[in-house]
């Protein structure tokens, strides 16, 4: 029954979702990246976007102005200065997929290398046991974790897919998506309430990127 239905929704991930402080506030701890298939699909970092850790590769600069950080600091941004988004459920195939977005909303950059921390709630708000993977999925290939500085205004993605497995057993019930920029940050509720998304086995999950994992 799992590998016709894919799903899988949110858990606590350990040692896998990296860091994500704000920039000049002490040095991250090394983060052990998960195994991907490199040069899959071609990473189009945007220097007038994001402002990378040296040691990382810049391709060449792109057009459009930064935003100033008066005109992204609002009174529903976290004390943390990130917040995440997801967005709608796409289908393909039989498989289901969500987009996440991470936004600098406050005044200064952040440093980011890590994965999104999620966890499937049941409809009293309590964790479900299911697995959250870093990793490939047939919705997007996992590039793993980048360092880089998110400037206010600045969005990073990453992609949430619903994976069946032959040996996944009884599908679990979910009624809600926690989703944070990463663990100890602030985390928001997204219900499940009416998707086809509900009957969970397990998630996978993207390292947070520049663009879109395709």
């Amino acid at each position: 029954m799992a590998a016709c239905l894919t799903g899988a929704l949110a858990l606590t991930l350990s040692g896998c979702a990296g860091f994500l402080v704000p920039a000049g506030e002490g040095e991250p701890e090394s983060t052990s990246s998960t195994s991907y298939t490199p040069d899959v699909h071609a990473d189009k970092l945007d220097p007038s976007d994001l402002a990378v850790a040296p040691s990382a590769d810049l391709p060449p600069a792109g057009d459009g102005p930064t935003p100033t950080p008066s005109a992204v600091v609002t009174g529903d941004c976290p004390s943390s200065g990130v917040v995440v988004d997801m967005g709608e459920v796409q289908a393909a195939l039989g498989h289901r997929a969500v987009s996440l977005t991470l936004t600098n909303c406050g005044s200064k950059p952040f440093r980011v290398d890590g994965y999104p921390s999620v966890r499937a709630l049941d409809d009293d708000g309590d964790p479900l046991p299911v697995p959250v993977n870093p990793g490939s999925s047939y919705m997007g290939t996992d590039r793993g974790p980048k360092e880089v500085m998110l400037k206010p205004g600045k969005t990073l993605n990453a992609l949430l897919a619903w994976v069946s497995t032959p040996t996944g057993g009884d599908l679990i019930e979910g009624d809600a998506l926690e989703i944070a920029p990463a663990p100890g940050l602030e985390a928001r509720t997204f219900p499940l309430e009416g998707s086809d998304v509900r009957l969970l086995d397990e998630l996978n999950m993207t390292a947070w990127r520049a663009v879109s994992p395709q």
